[in-house]
């Protein structure tokens, strides 16, 4: 084995598809093509402005420059708890049913780690974020997919997971608003998740990411809001979309007391807390004037419509979404998701995310 060869861990593991798109891209442009890169869920616009105004004093402050503390400010834990009872009517101990998540990339692959050995599995649905099957491989463990019905409104069917594979899984992770179909969950799909969960000793994590991104009037609920999901289950929650906040890496893992306090026990060996100061501009965001988020929601809505209206008009059956920065559209006959990506990428400087 050479000096610099990577572990078994790392080689099991497909390249990242961000990455991949990023360097695709700087290839395009460092050859002198004006690229349009429509393939990551980055926000165009600026964080808003009392955001970063709280940013701007916290960062000045000495006391704000030194080592965090893996369990937050208490002002950080307090919003939170605040937020999810006035948004969402789900009742948060701020001290033991909430800390932060340097973004909810970092909080999923950490409770891999926390809640995974070799053998087991974890549950994750297709297509989704990488990270679902990428933090359990690196953890030693296996992902198992979860194809996305669309009979069923881009939800799992829970009743075909084998009894051998629900045995052995130990995490389950689901996604609504969902990236990417754009789906809001199903009715009555919540309640059936927490069913599964307690017959078969399952958690599960609901990466809450586009809550706040929603259109024609749909509001969307948290999953600790059905009854006993916090039981079963723990909510990750991340500011990056709905407060244009991607670069400043912050989020909340919440629900299950004893599941956080055992990501908590992880966290105290991995890293060294959030920075202060973006624990207080994130309390300025989640209490601050929420009026922002239905401004960039009209702007996304309009933008969706442009999408979604140009795409029938051409003869491309697509839903249009209520959640998510997202449109979910067919390819033609005669290619793969991944070779119709490549063949706009090529022809018209575009960059479409392939699900492949």
């Amino acid at each position: 084995m050479a000096l610099t060869d990577p572990s078994k861990r790392l080689e099991a593991m497909p390249p990242y598809k961000f990455a991949e798109l990023e360097r695709q891209i700087s290839d395009k442009r460092a050859a002198g093509i004006d690229v349009i890169s429509l393939g990551i869920g980055d926000p165009d616009m600026p964080t808003y402005a009392h955001v970063v105004q709280a940013m701007q004093a916290a960062v000045a402050e000495n006391g704000n420059q030194k080592y965090p503390s893996n369990r937050g400010r208490e002002e950080f834990r307090q919003a939170f708890s605040n937020f999810y009872g006035d948004r969402f009517g789900v009742e948060i101990d701020p001290d033991s049913e909430v800390i932060p998540a340097i973004g909810a990339k970092e909080c999923i692959y950490n409770l891999c780690f926390a809640f995974l050995d070799p053998g087991d599995v974890a549950l994750a649905s297709d297509p989704g974020y990488p990270v679902y099957t990428g933090g359990p491989i690196l953890a030693g463990a296996e992902a198992v997919l979860l194809p996305l019905k669309e009979e069923l409104g881009f939800a799992p069917d829970l009743d075909a997971i084998d009894e051998q594979t629900a045995e052995r899984a130990r995490l389950l992770f689901l996604n609504y608003p969902n990236n990417p179909s754009g789906a809001i969950v199903p009715e009555g799909f919540f309640e059936k998740v927490v069913e599964f969960a307690k017959q078969n000793d399952i958690l599960v994590v609901h990466d809450n990411a586009y809550s706040e991104t929603t259109y024609d009037g749909y509001v969307a609920p948290s999953f600790l809001a059905t009854p006993g999901a916090k039981e079963v289950g723990v909510e990750v929650f991340s500011l990056s979309k709905g407060y244009n906040m991607t670069g400043w890496r912050v989020g909340a893992i919440l629900g299950n007391a004893e599941a956080i306090q055992t990501y908590w026990r992880l966290k105290t060996n991995v890293d060294s807390g959030l920075f202060e100061s973006v624990q207080l501009a994130a309390v300025a965001a989640l209490e601050g004037p929420q009026d922002t988020l239905e401004e960039m929601n009209a702007i996304y809505a309009r933008r969706r419509d442009l999408v979604v209206d140009t795409l029938r008009a051409i003869g491309v059956d697509v839903a249009s979404p209520k959640g998510t920065i997202y449109v979910w559209a067919p390819v033609p006959e005669g290619y793969t998701s991944t070779s119709f990506c490549e063949k706009v990428l090529e022809e018209a400087a575009v960059v479409v995310l392939s699900v492949a």
